[in-house]
């Protein structure tokens, strides 16, 4: 107990990217840069759906709430390890590598719903056209976002809880970017069995579930839109579907491959860039995708200079 409560008392280090010592002040200049892009061009997501008048349609509505999101999502994690690449020091309390486990685990399965419930908003829109704005009313859509931060709150309170009250004994050097939950249990001097079923089911809610719930989705739209007759109808049905799945495919595919893959000293370094799929790539590309391949928001953006 007396390692547990000093371990506890000094907090922990995130080794992060540590290994490179002579690229330090060049990864604090990349990290501080593409925060400042996830904040600008999800700000103008953000922006442009809420101002502009022909936006507020559902599928804008959860591009908003998607947005934001990846505003909160990054900077949970991006300006710490921007900091402790200037500073070369990647200490952090104990306090707050439970604060950056829970905001982190909450954002993440905000998104992991929010993406799923815009499948959703496509499937009603290509595969029940005629009944589209009674299915994804008003109330419904506010519900499923509220709903989808409602669950992540309650879920990750409770998970996060549990490992940070574990006795940590030892090494308190933790090998990740930033403080998630299967590399702080490596940490723990108790048996986490309970821990890592917890792991398991929290997978199984957050990412298997909706990803196969998206799946099913995309395989009907796909259905009904090779029987449209129009060649011009299919190629805007599938232009309206392809940025949700560019998002979806880097955010899923890299989260999958980190929480689902076994566990090896090797795959350390693997699992820290594929972290940063999730957490720096797909913020940072999200407003690019859906701005450069959306004539909508091209033209909103354009009324929102010529306004200015």
């Amino acid at each position: 107990m007396a390692s547990g409560n000093h371990t506890t008392t000094l907090g922990f280090i995130l080794l992060g990217f540590s290994n490179l010592t002579n690229l330090q002040s060049l990864l604090f200049v990349v990290f501080l840069v593409i925060y400042m892009v996830i904040l600008l061009g999800n700000g103008v997501i953000v922006l442009v759906t809420v101002l502009d008048s022909a936006l507020q349609t559902p599928m804008y509505f959860f591009l908003r709430n998607l947005s934001f999101v990846e505003i909160c999502y990054s900077s949970v994690i991006l300006p710490k390890m921007a900091a402790s690449c200037l500073a070369e020091d990647g200490s952090i309390s104990f306090i707050g590598c439970a604060a950056q486990t829970y905001f982190f685990l909450l954002l993440a399965g905000t998104e992991c719903f929010l993406l799923t419930a815009m499948a959703y908003d496509r499937y009603v829109a290509i595969c029940n056209p005629l009944h589209y704005t009674h299915i994804m009313n008003r109330e419904f859509c506010a519900t499923m976002v509220c709903g989808s931060w409602l669950v992540s709150i309650l879920l990750h309170f409770g998970q996060t809880y549990s490992v940070f009250s574990l006795p940590f004994c030892g090494s308190h050097e933790i090998n990740h970017i930033f403080c998630d939950v299967p590399p702080v249990l490596e940490l723990s001097c108790v048996d986490t069995y309970r821990n890592k079923m917890v792991i398991i089911m929290a997978v199984l809610l957050f990412l298997i579930i909706p990803f196969f719930l998206i799946v099913i989705s995309y395989i009907k739209i796909v259905r009904t839109i090779l029987k449209m007759p129009s060649a011009v109808g299919r190629h805007k049905a599938f232009s309206t579907c392809s940025s949700h799945l560019i998002v979806v495919t880097l955010f899923y595919g890299s989260g999958m491959i980190v929480y689902l893959e076994p566990k090896s000293k090797e795959s350390v370094d693997t699992d820290k860039l594929l972290s940063l799929f999730y957490t720096i790539v797909t913020p940072m590309f999200n407003p690019f995708i859906y701005s450069l391949r959306n004539k909508e928001v091209k033209a909103a953006l354009r009324k929102l200079v010529g306004r200015k």
